[in-house]
């Protein structure tokens, strides 16, 4: 036990999921001992989620990755030499260069995880390599359309004003559980003050999640008919009277086509569709469009469909002919205080951009007009399995673990193995960094120096972060990637993540050494920036028309489109698949596939749970907490019932990124309770974004037949590279 008088107090910013809520870390300058909310923090104020509580126990766990790896016999044995760093890096580097040299650096695909500090940073290097093809799991499922479509909409992206004088009136959750998923410094406790103000709430949402719980109205949604609903809340608004007149005639295009195309869209309309009494959509859209200030928060339920573009489109467009848009207590636009993270963009030669996986076909996922020019995820899979349209033979992977988070992971298996090289940096040993042929060690957010700007793009206020403690054995992602630049003898490769820190603060006239002293800088928002600015849209206005994707050759005015899988477009599967599947439902224990590990997490929530009606459990002999076999058209996978009246009784919810660190090399285990088993990356995909679905697909659930005990869940947590070779 370290003396009293060898505790060191920081303050910091955790990072253990992307949130950002400030914390005080107790060291003893090698370890850390032990973190607490920060209530200085003019965020968080202190509070923190339990996963953040026990970052001491992820910094520290005897199963984090301790040296470079290098792989030893077959994929997925987990024969492994130890390494240096230097020595891997001048490996992995020649390889890379010989990948590039013999097939173009096109052959090279960069993967990464959701929205963490190295974000920007991969795709500068992906950028400088001279490849067009790097991907993020969320991206066309996650955030993407969102920031797209709010840009041709409003020309930026607006968050929820929970910081200023004034409180919300409204607030419509959209697809979206703020209280546990805290996203990118719009984090819970912030929430939860504006909840005390007693403003109206409700919730769409096919399960009553935990923020909808705290609503006074929940609109249970079929999932993927969202556009259908907003279609007629717009109907409902414009026909009452409700919309902004003002506004709309002073600071909008398009608001007459936008009137006479949504004349057929009626509340009765859309109850056939969503399965919402026309009553309750009309009230829902009368409280929004009466009450002001208003808030629609929206979250991933928008997304993961193939109706991904209109269905984000049409949610929008009630913001802007409500008047909401970046004013007190309402959606606020960014005042993006640092400056834009040097991308390298002109750096990936056009010719190039030509060759990026799916951008002809999905122009604002991977073509010019894309907000973050990226691969499609199906078709980077069809390239390294089938060849198509030429074969990717390169892998580097950064924070993700592809096997747990991207659909049809029995076919994102098959592409790994036929791989000439896949290099993975992860904290700790998992499935994906299994098969990998090198696997490095990353460092933890309490190892790193980061600088962000949240909320994501908005970037209203600047946090800032320095490396706590040093641990030898493990490197940030940043330092990963400048080193192989510096190796690859890239473009930019002089200028070091910490330069660009420096680079970005040049505006506010400080340096990061000085911004990571004050930790939290955020000036004072300045509301109705579109009086003095305008829009940054083509016509200055908000653009409820939009002539840019009338150009592009996608409808300029939002329609809803039939889910190609349900009970409207495929009756003839409800006999063998009566229910409809959503999937990716969050716990506050986990981070998507993170921490299964973690022992104090862990006991928390021991097994994977699928969420069930009463009703439909008691129809199928199901009680709650015994084992169910979930059953798409793809596969099965098992899970542990969650039985209760907080779900459409049509509805089945199940977690995403389950695996069992204590079985890792039992091939079996995998699959388990892998939700993306059940899920689909075949087409039909938004025709924008290449949107896949992840949600509003035909399932079954049983109970599952008593047989021998199968080791799982609840097994001890032992460690997964017991047993095997490091050579």
């Amino acid at each position: 036990m370290p003396l009293l008088a060898d505790i060191t107090t920081h303050r910091s910013i955790c990072r253990v999921c992307h949130g950002g809520c400030g914390v005080i870390v107790y060291s003893d300058g090698e370890r850390v001992l032990g973190v607490k909310g920060d209530v200085r923090s003019p965020i968080s104020r202190g509070w923190m989620c339990i996963k953040g509580l026990k970052s001491a126990d992820i910094a520290n766990h005897p199963q984090r990755l301790k040296t470079p790896l290098k792989r030893k016999g077959q994929r997925g044995q987990g024969l492994w030499q130890e390494i240096g760093w230097q020595e891997a890096l001048d490996e992995i580097a020649l390889r890379i260069d010989d990948l590039r040299g013999q097939h173009g650096a096109e052959s090279i695909v960069i993967g990464q995880g959701t929205g963490r500090h190295h974000y920007m940073h991969v795709v500068r290097f992906a950028n400088a390599l001279g490849t067009p093809n790097w991907y993020e799991p969320g991206l066309a499922q996650c955030l993407i359309p969102r920031i797209t479509v709010s840009h041709l909409t409003y020309g930026g992206l607006p968050v929820a004003d929970y910081y200023g004088q004034r409180a919300p009136e409204c607030i419509v959750f959209w697809g979206h559980n703020p209280l546990v998923s805290s996203a990118d410094a719009e984090l819970a406790p912030a929430l939860m003050r504006v909840l005390r103000n007693d403003c109206m709430t409700i919730a769409i949402d096919p399960r009553r999640s935990e923020t909808a719980r705290r609503c006074r109205m929940w609109l249970p949604i079929r999932p993927g008919t969202d556009a259908a609903l907003a279609l007629a809340m717009i109907n409902v608004i414009i026909a009452k009277g409700l919309y902004d007149a003002e506004f709309i005639d002073r600071h909008t295009v398009g608001f007459d086509e936008l009137r006479n195309h949504t004349v057929p869209f009626t509340p009765r309309w859309a109850s056939g569709i969503t399965r919402i009494s026309a009553a309750d959509i009309e009230e829902a859209a009368c409280l929004y469009g009466r009450l002001r200030p208003a808030v629609l928060e929206w979250g991933v339920g928008l997304e993961q469909n193939s109706n991904s573009l209109q269905g984000v489109r049409a949610v929008a467009i009630l913001r802007a002919i409500t008047g909401n848009l970046d004013s007190p207590g309402g959606d606020i636009l960014g005042m993006n205080v640092l400056r834009s993270y040097p991308l390298l963009r002109d750096k990936l030669p056009p010719e190039q951009s030509k060759k990026r996986i799916g951008a002809e076909r999905f122009k604002l996922l991977g073509g010019w007009r894309a907000y973050m020019p990226s691969a499609h995820i199906p078709g980077v899979f069809d390239a390294i399995n089938d060849g198509v349209p030429y074969r990717l033979r390169g892998l580097l992977i950064f924070g993700s673990n592809p096997l747990l988070t991207l659909a049809n992971p029995k076919r994102v298996l098959e592409g790994i193995k036929k791989l000439d090289l896949l290099v993975v940096t992860d904290m700790f040993m998992t499935p994906t960094a299994l098969q990998a042929d090198y696997v490095l060690p990353a460092a933890f957010w309490t190892e790193i120096d980061h600088l962000m700007g949240v909320p994501l793009v908005a970037e209203n206020f600047v946090f800032a972060q320095s490396a706590i403690v040093y641990t030898p054995h493990c490197r940030q992602d940043e330092w990963i990637i400048d080193e192989l630049s510096r190796r690859l003898h890239l473009p930019g490769s002089e200028v070091s993540f910490k330069d660009i820190f420096d680079y970005q603060l040049q505006p506010l006239g400080i340096n990061f050494a000085k911004a990571s002293e004050m930790i939290y800088i955020c000036p004072p928002h300045r509301y109705y920036k579109y009086l003095q600015d305008g829009f940054r849209t083509p016509s200055g206005k908000v653009e409820l028309y939009s002539a840019s994707l009338k150009r592009m050759g996608y409808d300029p005015l939002p329609s809803h489109v039939e889910p190609p899988e349900g009970p409207e477009a495929s009756p003839e599967l409800l006999d063998e698949y009566p229910f409809v599947l959503i999937t990716g439902s969050r716990r506050v224990e986990f981070f998507h596939s993170e921490h299964r590990q973690i022992e104090a997490l862990r006991r928390r929530r021991p097994r994977p749970q699928a969420q069930l009606h009463t009703s439909v459990a008691k129809a199928r002999g199901i009680r709650h907490g015994d084992e169910v076999i979930i059953r798409t058209r793809r596969g099965q996978i098992t899970m542990t019932a969650e039985v209760t009246d907080d779900i459409a009784p049509y509805v089945v919810s199940v977690e995403h990124g389950w695996w069992f660190p204590e079985r890792l090399f039992d091939p079996e285990a995998l699959w388990q309770a892998n939700a993306n088993v059940l899920t689909d990356d075949a087409p039909p995909y938004d025709p924008a974004f290449g949107s896949y679905r992840l949600r509003g697909l035909l399932c079954d659930v049983r109970k599952k037949k008593k047989a021998k005990k199968e080791r799982g869940g609840s097994a001890p947590l032992q460690n997964p590279l017991q047993g095997h070779q490091c050579p």
